[in-house]
């Protein structure tokens, strides 16, 4: 089903068309076989690229589309309708792109990032730990300062590409900055000592690659640093903040496609003597799962915006977030119970919209860390400034 969107120039509606016309002929068709056969489609990310569609929110200076946040989200979402896993691969790749648009070099700027938001090159992003997850200020893995550069060492785990990407942006321990410092690094799979352990086995979105990285007193040359030396921290939040905007886009448009499948289904069984979406209990389903819907897509657009006025949005990012995976899951979920044991099957891709959908609860921040960055924004800002 079509969406009705709302979109600031006819630029962006000839953008969305052309993404639509991609996404039908070279996404839709491979997803379902590539999901099944955990297939990694770099085939695909490099058509994307050629399309301009992997640097959309960056600089047209550096090569990137030149567009506001608020239409590169409806693209992923568009992507995320006809293969999730994908569109995943586009916000994580925008994220990759993050610290050096935003923090990098004059020379960083001008030598690698036209290459990584033309899509030449695909990008992975490495903040978690095994041991650390929702606390990044845990880490281990550490960079200390060398003759020519730095050495680096240890394993950043649940890495999107891990493997397949062209680079990373990896986020490590400095303790020659302070204690606790962390600071950013531009690591690439040629250095000596770098490495991807086996992919992990997942129960959704296989058709993205997730693995741990190995750093085994990697050599990094002193060019490679991001912004700067103790200052990953700030770095890796603020990219957080626009890929919290990314998932929430790739869970509506999940979202979208298990209504789409639940609506078609449900207007062609019958049960009772007439289609099951005449019966009420089906209808006020389906409406639940469209106002959910509708409801998540709004509240990614209107974070998107504030993002795009240069207003503070990590708030509105982190609710979006919270709101839209919730409701993929919901929506999902729901989409299994109205095709009912056809739901349950691998004949229809309701069974695989739920797998899907479940991982967006969890990573770019679980919707536990949402609701604590949620709370402590709402409490900080009624404290009195004296108080």
């Amino acid at each position: 089903m079509p969406v009705d969107r709302e979109l600031p120039t006819p630029e962006a509606e000839d953008l969305l068309a052309l993404t639509r016309e991609i996404a039908d002929a070279e996404l839709a068709p491979k997803a379902a076989a590539y999901e099944r056969e955990e297939r990694f489609p770099r085939e695909v990310f490099r058509l994307l690229g050629d399309a301009g569609l992997m640097g959309l929110p960056f600089g047209e200076d550096v090569g990137g589309g030149g567009q506001p946040y608020e239409v590169y989200l409806q693209v992923v979402e568009e992507l995320a309708a006809r293969w999730a896993s994908v569109a995943l691969g586009v916000s994580v790749h925008t994220l990759s792109c993050f610290p050096i648009d935003r923090f990098g070099s004059e020379a960083q700027r001008r030598d690698l990032l036209p290459d990584m938001v033309g899509g030449q090159l695909l990008g992975a992003y490495c903040l978690s730990e095994a041991h650390a997850g929702s606390d990044p200020a845990a880490m281990r893995a550490s960079a200390r300062a060398a003759d020519d550069g730095w050495r680096a060492s240890g394993e950043k785990a649940w890495v999107t590409h891990g493997g397949h990407a062209d680079f990373y942006s990896t986020f490590l321990r400095t303790p020659d900055d302070g204690e606790r410092a962390i600071s950013c690094f531009h690591l690439t799979p040629d250095l000596p000592g770098f490495s991807a352990a086996p992919p992990e086995q997942k129960m959704g979105l296989t058709g993205s690659t997730t693995a741990a990285v190995r750093l085994d007193d990697v050599p990094v040359p002193a060019d490679r640093i991001v912004g700067e030396r103790g200052r990953g921290m700030g770095i890796a939040l603020a990219a957080l903040d626009s890929g919290r905007l990314g998932v929430s886009a790739v869970a509506v448009g999940l979202a979208q496609s298990a209504l789409d499948l639940a609506v078609g289904y449900a207007v062609e069984r019958e049960a009772f003597g007439r289609p099951i979406a005449q019966h009420q209990g089906v209808s006020f389903l389906l409406a639940d799962m469209a106002a959910a819907v509708e409801s998540a897509r709004a509240t990614y657009l209107v974070a998107a915006r504030r993002k795009d006025a240069g207003k503070p949005y990590s708030r509105q990012a982190s609710i979006a977030k919270l709101v839209s995976t919730d409701a993929a899951m919901k929506v999902t979920t729901d989409a299994v119970q109205v095709l009912g044991g056809a739901g349950y099957t691998r004949d229809h891709p309701a069974e695989r919209y739920m797998r899907e959908a479940k991982v967006m609860q969890i990573f770019e921040g679980t919707n536990q860390i949402q609701r604590m960055v949620i709370g402590r924004s709402l409490t900080s800002a009624a404290v009195p400034p004296n108080a």
